[in-house]
């Protein structure tokens, strides 16, 4: 019996072993699931996209799948959102087409609960973001085998292997290149001093029968990459720059068949391999350039230890940092690195913290201070209790921070590829036109044109428009600049969420500051003190309030009743809440049922609870108050940071336009903002408030950046165009924020604005250069003056120059 295609999966199999089904045939029941889901589904116009391609019929085991929704599973592979959907990245198997994309993606944005699908066709690894209340991981990974494909989870590490594998793949096709290039040269030297000085016709064609030897190597192994490219491409209705070199170079070579087996002329095996050498030795520069670009990233990740060594009922072990759990109780000796971020339980000493900051001073720590992750002991034992998991720690989050930057576009960078989408077929549409003009009417142009030969000159004419033509110029400009712009910021301590914040950065044109822990120290003390009631029942209910509040000046004060009362205690105060930009209330209950109403804050808060109190300070004020009664008030000053005036100077001669925002009363603000130089003020504003004011200055049109520390910057900093948070900021600023200070230092703020702007004065550059590269030397080879082999160098040549000009981003920084 004949031969019959399945239905689905379009492979042909012996008639008598299908499934009949009226008039259709299916290979096996997945095949046959598979055609009526989507036919019920309304997707069977999937098929028409299909077209006669064949796919692989669909997956049939399902043996694994509660392994999907296992904790372990989540830990390692699942991030969640800032709106609280789930995320994983997964490579879906089977993907061979633009149709097994659409199909999927349509499949997937249909299903209940799942809020975007993105598949990336290049290396079929797909990002997708659920509502775990509505749809299970599992649920998501049978509906991908529902329809024939099959899904696992994206793996970093099995992705770097590959990684290193692919990149010696392409030394080794660069190196035989390099290798026929060298011999096919040495032939060349030979063929054109004999055209020059006459040549025996017969070991013409022995030089053109070797070129022809070393020359097929290159093509079909140090070229394959270039036909893949091209062959993917047009799968997905891509021209891309690899056609046009593929094609370029399989064009020459077969005219060189043509005239190695008899044809009259000249033939261009050496033609053939430069162009594949040139370009592939241009490409693998572009690869070390672009790996120079990220080794701040893998000198970040060499910060991380494997395990730590884990203290439990006295007996100590190595434990691996993914099993550390918070809580847990970790030792570290003199030389050692903190794995995982904690608290100082036992001992103290100096810690190296430049692999986070930047800063090359030890930073003295003792119990109860905060051990960051990828900092290193200096001194002696020290153990610390685990506040954070591995996950979470901070020299993950940075890590994981980075990558994500790196992967991230500029706006920019889409305009350049819209561009360049249509660029090849531009370029081959030229030169078809080149061919025609120099065949038909080359001898009218007035060209030196031999007329026994039209067919030659005018193919060779047309290849070189082919070759020189440079899409990879453009397509280069934006991301190596990118890449090389996110690395030396990460050297100053500046940590970009996401490549694109480059972009908005260079376009600023004004900053909004804090003033508290910003512009300052936040590093309040306490100048003058007056204690009304000294008794000690009341000192310790004031001593609880301040315990309770984060704020600097509760910190402050609190500090300095600490050492001048260190027998303080914490009492159980109830109902404590926080008064933006005023303070705190609370309550406390004694042992005969009496309940005291605390209150600790500035002059507003009492005014707000009918306190009548007159204090007038051109400081920071604290006022402590128990059932409506003044006990003590404190007045403090926060010193002013040294590279506070620095930054504001530099701010200005840049063009920009600064802002101070702060809570604090007008006369403070106003001696801060006189000694750094700012002249915008504005003081006694909360939270809500500063939101308001960067909105208002946003629909002015102006493009704002805010820098703030604290958990009441954080509104504000959401509203920005751009925010930034000192290194130690709130959690909760951090996350909403999307360049992350490391080092708190006002001077790499300074830098992140002169290296964006940099950054992006030469992507801009870039793209001019591969414009007017293109806009030049594509009209030069149309009109006859550059051969292939020059054209494939000046090709090569336009992709160092743009790689080169992106590593001047390095200078002067």
């Amino acid at each position: 019996m004949a031969n019959v295609k399945c239905n689905h999966c379009h492979l042909e199999f012996d008639e008598k072993v299908m499934i009949k089904e009226g008039d259709l045939n299916f290979c096996c029941k997945g095949c046959q699931g598979v055609y009526h889901i989507l036919k019920d589904d309304g997707l069977d116009s999937f098929y028409d996209k299909l077209g006669n391609k064949t796919i692989a019929p669909p997956i049939e085991t399902n043996d694994d799948i509660e392994r999907f929704d296992t904790k372990s599973f989540e830990d390692t592979f699942i991030k969640t959102t800032n709106d609280g959907y789930r995320q994983i990245d997964l490579i879906i198997e089977g993907i061979h087409c633009a149709a097994c994309v659409w199909l999927n993606e349509k499949v997937l944005f249909e299903t209940n609960g799942i809020v975007s699908a993105d598949i990336n066709f290049t290396n079929n690894k797909a990002k997708i973001i659920w509502d775990e209340e509505k749809i299970k991981l599992s649920e998501i990974i049978l509906k991908i085998r529902s329809i024939g494909y099959n899904a696992y989870a994206y793996d970093a590490t099995v992705a770097d292997e590959q990684a290193v594998k692919a990149k010696r793949d392409y030394f080794i096709r660069m190196m035989v290149a390099v290798f026929a290039s060298v011999n096919i040269m040495m032939l060349g030297v030979a063929k054109y001093t004999g055209f020059f000085t006459g040549i025996d016709e017969e070991i013409r064609e022995y030089i053109h029968l070797a070129e022809f030897i070393f020359s097929t190597p290159v093509l079909f192994y140090s070229g394959w990459i270039f036909f893949r490219g091209a062959y993917f491409g047009l799968k997905n209705r891509i021209l891309n720059m690899d056609f046009l070199v593929s094609s370029g170079a399989t064009f020459t070579y077969i005219y060189s068949l043509f005239i190695l087996f008899g044809g009259k002329g000249e033939s261009y095996f050496d033609s053939v391999t430069m162009i594949i050498t040139f370009v592939l030795v241009g490409k693998y520069l572009e690869v070390i350039g672009k790996k120079s670009a990220v080794d701040t990233l893998d000198k970040i990740k060499s910060s991380i230890p494997l395990e730590a060594t884990v203290v439990e009922d006295g007996v100590k072990k190595a434990v691996a940092l993914d099993n550390i759990k918070v809580g847990d109780v970790v030792e570290i000796r003199s030389g050692e690195k903190v794995c995982i971020d904690g608290k100082i339980i036992s001992g103290e000493g100096t810690f190296d913290e430049s692999s986070l900051t930047g800063e090359s001073l030890p930073i003295f720590k003792k119990q109860g201070d905060v051990l960051y992750s990828g900092t290193i002991n200096n001194d002696t034992l020290i153990r610390y209790e685990v506040t954070k998991t591995y996950k979470d720690s901070t020299l993950n989050s940075i890590v994981t921070l980075l990558e994500d930057s790196l992967s991230s576009k500029p706006e920019i960078e889409y305009k350049a590829n819209e561009i360049s989408k249509g660029f090849t077929l531009t370029i081959i549409s030229l030169s078809i036109l080149t061919f025609i003009v120099w065949y038909f009417f080359g001898i009218d142009l007035g060209f030196d044109y031999d007329n026994t030969n039209h067919f030659e000159k005018s193919f060779i004419v047309a290849i070189s428009v082919i070759v020189i033509a440079c899409p990879c110029a453009l397509a280069l400009a934006t991301p190596i600049a990118s890449l090389i712009g996110i690395s030396e910021l990460a050297k100053k301590g500046l940590l970009f969420k996401e490549a694109k914040f480059i972009e908005t950065m260079a376009k600023a044109d004004t900053l909004v500051m804090d003033k508290t822990g910003t512009i300052t120290k936040g590093e309040l003390k306490v100048k003058k003190a007056r204690i009304m009631d000294d008794n000690i029942h009341k000192l310790n209910l004031m001593y609880s309030l301040l315990d309770s509040s984060t704020h600097p000046i509760s910190k402050s004060v609190k500090k300095y009743l600490t050492n001048k009362y260190p027998d303080l205690q914490v009492k159980n105060i109830y109902d404590v809440k926080s008064v933006q930009a005023k303070g705190v209330v609370g309550k406390y209950k004694n042992i005969e049922d009496k309940t005291f109403h605390l209150l600790g804050g500035n002059i507003e808060l009492l005014k707000e609870n009918r306190i009548n109190y007159n204090f007038d300070s051109s400081n920071s004020v604290y006022i402590f108050a128990i059932n409506r009664r003044v006990i003590a008030t404190f007045e403090l000053e926060d010193e002013i940071r040294e590279d506070a005036k620095n930054l504001v100077d530099s701010i200005k001669q840049n063009g920009l336009n600064i802002v101070m925002l702060t809570g604090d009363n007008e006369s403070v603000a106003k001696k801060v903002a006189a000694k750094v130089g700012i002249e915008s003020v504005v003081s006694g504003i909360d939270p809500i408030g500063k939101a308001n004011y960067i909105k208002k200055l946003k629909s002015e049109g102006k493009t704002v950046v805010m820098a703030g520390d604290g958990i009441n910057d954080s509104v504000a900093l959401a509203s920005s165009d751009l925010s930034i948070a000192m290194g130690n900021s709130a959690d909760i600023t951090i996350s909403v924020s999307d360049i992350v200070l490391l080092n708190s230092s006002l001077d790499s703020l300074k830098y992140a604005f002169i290296i964006s702007k940099r950054t992006y004065k030469f992507i801009k550059q870039n793209l001019l250069l591969s414009l007017v590269y293109n806009s030049i030397t594509i009209p030069l080879a149309m009109a006859g003056y550059v051969i292939p082999l020059v054209a494939a160098l000046s090709m090569s040549l336009s992709s160092l120059l743009v790689v080169a000009n992106s590593m001047r981003i390095k200078l002067k920084n």
